[in-house]
């Protein structure tokens, strides 16, 4: 009778993963041989004294006020059981940190109180960063100014525009404000309203606050990648060590930001672009347009696309309305149609980019709700959309190398898989 017998051979460790896992035994094993034996400790049992037993203080109650319409803090105040003199004693008290005459309309007051009624702190929320804390003791009341004590937890979401990038925000589980936000930093170079198309993508690393484990708002964008068009464009955020300014930079170091935003409304319908003979759409002639026609709604904000100066506001015959803004390197930017214009915007006014200078109107020669935008260089008109911008301020050259150390981080989880990125920055 014969006798088969069958091996089955096992495989083979592929050598390089044999040599490193006997090189972690290896080291496993020195760590183990050098570490310090610790010799049992000769501890002498001792009565242990009684300790104090000390109760904790009952915690404090909570009543939360919110400020109506034409309500004072003595009315609020009048509620717990505050004299008039206690209130002008505070009001008195705490005016070098804050006038409490000065409270809004919409804010919330905080009262905390002991189990007996009597008034501990009071707390008002000043902004979305800040709130005065009160608090009396030894009869005078002390006031002072608090951060929240945020916890921020970085995040990053990436997508496809399939409709408009709100939408695809949106549909990541975050609000429309980041998209927003997004929409900011790339202003210079994308018209997130004109220059969309499916397919285009996204990618962003961003900051979210959460106070008493909820979500409260969004804070810095670290960076961001946007492909339009094919043509990707980044921005990381670098803040300079010495004078702790901040800007968003390329990953050569030119920054994001130039001579002119490339629109002056966030979100509109382009109906009308630059040509030396166009229709008019009244006069029914052939006559130059020598600006770009915005479709928007009645009082959409109208913001300015560079630094400049106000050199006339008033009407002007078929343009209506109009802002005319004098800017460096011999530029004019023209606002035409408008309903109205921003408070404080007049001749003379000093204007920042991106500041609200006006709301979208009819007025004038006007088939419909637009704003006619117009530039001037040299004293020629030129084509918004066509021409093209310097940057400004690039990253300064003693930076660059740190710049480009804390960039490479933020590619290299552009480009890893998003659980990778999850761990990394949740044990942070």
């Amino acid at each position: 009778m014969k006798v088969y017998i069958k091996i089955y051979k096992k495989k083979k460790m592929p050598n390089r993963l044999l040599l490193l896992f006997i090189i972690l035994c290896f080291s496993f094993f020195l760590i183990l041989s050098f570490l310090p034996k610790e010799k049992p400790l000769d501890i002498k049992k001792e009565p242990n004294p009684q300790k104090e037993i000390t109760e904790a203080p009952p915690p404090l109650k909570e009543s939360i006020e919110t400020i109506q319409k034409g309500m004072t803090l003595s009315d609020i105040l009048a509620q717990h059981n505050f004299s008039p003199a206690d209130i002008l004693q505070m009001r008195e008290e705490v005016k070098p940190i804050y006038d409490l005459a000065k409270i809004k309309t919409g804010q919330e007051i905080r009262i905390y109180s002991s189990q007996d009624g009597k008034i501990s702190a009071l707390e008002y929320d000043l902004d979305d960063e800040s709130y005065l804390y009160i608090q009396k003791k030894e009869g005078i009341y002390k006031a002072e100014i608090k951060k929240f004590p945020f916890e921020i937890k970085i995040r990053m979401i990436w997508g496809i525009i399939k409709d408009n990038l709100p939408s695809a925000v949106t549909g990541k589980g975050e609000k429309e404000l980041l998209a927003y936000m997004i929409s900011e930093i790339f202003a210079w170079d994308i018209d997130f309203y004109t220059d969309l198309r499916q397919g285009d993508l996204f990618k962003i690393i961003f900051e979210k606050k959460y106070l008493r484990d909820e979500f409260v708002g969004y804070g810095n964008t670290l960076a961001a990648e946007f492909t339009n068009q094919g043509e990707t464009f980044q921005a990381f955020r670098f803040i300079y060590p010495d004078t702790k300014e901040w800007d968003y930079f390329n990953f050569k170091g030119d920054s994001l930001r130039k001579e002119f935003l490339k629109s002056p409304i966030k979100y509109a319908r382009i109906t009308s672009r630059f040509s030396h003979s166009r229709l008019h759409p009244i006069r029914k002639v052939f006559r130059p347009h020598y600006g770009v026609d915005y479709a928007a709604r009645i009082d959409t904000e109208v913001q300015v696309t560079a630094d400049g100066t106000v050199t006339f506001t008033g009407w002007n015959g078929a343009a209506g309305r109009m802002i005319k803004i004098r800017h460096k390197n011999n530029y004019e930017t023209m606002y035409l149609h408008l309903r109205s214009y921003a408070k404080g915007i007049k001749k003379g006014s000093k204007v920042k980019g991106g500041q609200v200078i006006g709301y979208v109107g009819s007025s004038g020669e006007s088939t419909g709700p637009h704003l006619d935008y117009r530039i001037k260089y040299g004293g020629t008109y030129i084509n918004p959309l066509a021409h093209r911008f310097k940057p400004i301020k690039p990253l300064r050259p003693e930076f660059l190398e740190e710049f480009k150390k804390e960039a490479e981080n933020y590619c290299f989880s552009f480009d890893a898989p998003l659980s990778i990125f999850s761990c990394l920055y949740n044990s942070i």
